[in-house]
């Protein structure tokens, strides 16, 4: 096959793709034209009320902590991951690999007002700990409807080294469906921040995670 040919291909294939679109905008403008002034009251309402709904589950989320990367003591954790639905809780301790996680935790917070990201002292809390089976620090227990669902341990899922961007945990934590990639929080305003390297360049590097 020449080069004219696939060129013909390609262009053919552009052609419809292109008349698809056209049709369904077509699609689309027809159907508004026959809307009437009820029509769109009623659109209209059923807006409004989707606005509100989504300002109260906001304002309960915010209530509950939601927005912001809090710490909590050992006998917090059950009340708190029976109040919200999705909570991404950072076990840690003091050292290099936790500060890391906290960083990027707390951009996420911010980004992901549908979940609740919490920190625990994981050698003040012996007794969750150890019910959660977490060995290893840095550990993220990602919690939905007030059950452990999944875990993020260490850094061997972010590239194994310290060195990995919020995106990637983001998208780790997507895929566990503890966070929704479209989210609830103002995405554009902190998209900067997303893609920022967290890594502090006078710190050492350190690849153990424990």
């Amino acid at each position: 096959m020449d080069e004219s040919q696939v060129a013909q291909i390609i262009e053919n294939q552009v052609l419809t793709v292109v008349k698809a679109v056209e049709d369904k905008i077509d699609e689309e403008i027809a159907a508004l034209d026959r809307l009437d002034l009820d029509d769109l009251d009623v659109l209209r309402e059923r807006r409004l009320q989707q606005m509100k709904r989504m300002a109260e589950k906001r304002n309960k989320w915010i209530s509950l902590g939601h927005g912001e990367y809090s710490e909590i003591g050992e006998k917090e954790f059950f009340a708190a991951v029976k109040a919200s639905e999705r909570v991404v809780c950072h076990f840690y301790r003091q050292n290099w690999p936790c500060q890391v996680m906290d960083k990027h935790m707390a951009i996420l917070a911010k980004q992901h007002m549908e979940t609740r990201f919490i920190k625990v002292h994981a050698e003040k809390s012996p007794f969750l700990t150890e019910k959660l089976r977490i060995v290893v620090l840095p550990t993220l227990a990602l919690v939905k409807n007030a059950k452990v669902d999944d875990y993020v341990v260490g850094f061997d899922e972010l590239g194994g080294t310290d060195d990995f961007s919020t995106e990637m945990l983001e998208e780790r934590l997507a895929k566990a469906k503890v966070i929704f990639l479209e989210g609830e929080a103002s995405r554009q305003a902190n998209a900067a921040a997303v893609k920022r390297n967290v890594r502090q360049s006078e710190s050492s590097n350190l690849s153990d995670s424990d």
